[in-house]
This record gives C-alpha cells, structure tokens and sequence, in this order.
C-alpha cells in the first residue's frame, strides 16, 4: 500500500469507558498510521457512514458492555449494504470465547482480547496490507 494505513477506531453502544480504545489508536498513530477516533456512544450507522466518509481501510470496534453479538454483525451488515465490505474490521473488548467464532462468520476480520499487545493488533494490520 503507497499511502498510510486508515483506521476508523469507534466505540458502539452505550460503553463509558474508551481508555482502551485511545490507547489502540495512539499506538495505530505512533505505528504511522492514519487513526480518527469517533468518541463514545456511536450507532453502528454512525461508524459504518464515518468509515465510509473517512475513506479508512480498517475499522477497530472496542466494546465492553456484552452486545458485542448485535453491534458487529450490524456494522457489517452495513458496510456491505454501502458497498464498503473491502474495509477491514477488527473488535476488541470483552468477547468471550464462544462469540469469536460467529463474529469471525459475520465478516469481523479479528477479535483481540484484555490484555492483548498493542504490536500485536499493529503486526495483525500491517499483515493484512503487505498481502
């Protein structure tokens, strides 16, 4: 990729808590990518029209409050019905295990839990766009 990386970093639902969504986005920007971060409380009609606006590649959805199985499939369903199903979407946040597997069929790319190394989340991106 000629240009730098693009990532949409949003909160959806009714989550107060975004420490953990600020600290993937600096460390996406110290990793020299692109990062607008959209605040708490966002639909998932807000996200999926402010990645489609903000011409990003890469959406990372932080969720903590359990509704993890309605917020990410729903931000897919959207992004394909917009025509944006090439935009790369990773979760984070409290998901247990049994949920990875049916986000993963809904089209979400990665699910990092607590705990999980920034580089770790920058190393999976970076993989994605040096194929």
């Amino acid at each position: 990729m000629s240009r730098k990386v693009r990532v949409l970093v949003a909160k959806p639902g009714l989550d107060g808590h975004d420490r953990g969504a600020k600290v993937v986005a600096n460390a996406l920007k110290d990793a020299g990518m692109e990062v607008i971060y959209t605040g708490l409380h966002q639909t998932p009609e807000m996200i999926a029209e402010s990645a489609i606006q903000e011409d990003v590649d890469v959406v990372g959805l932080s969720i903590l409050s359990g509704a993890h199985m309605t917020m990410f499939p729903r931000v897919m369903e959207l992004l394909r019905e917009k025509g944006a199903e090439h935009i790369i979407v990773f979760g984070g946040g409290i998901v247990p295990v049994e949920d990875v597997e049916k986000l993963e069929k809904s089209g979400v790319s990665k699910i990092f839990g607590p705990g999980t190394d920034t580089r770790d989340i920058i190393d999976y991106i970076n993989s994605v766009f040096a194929e």
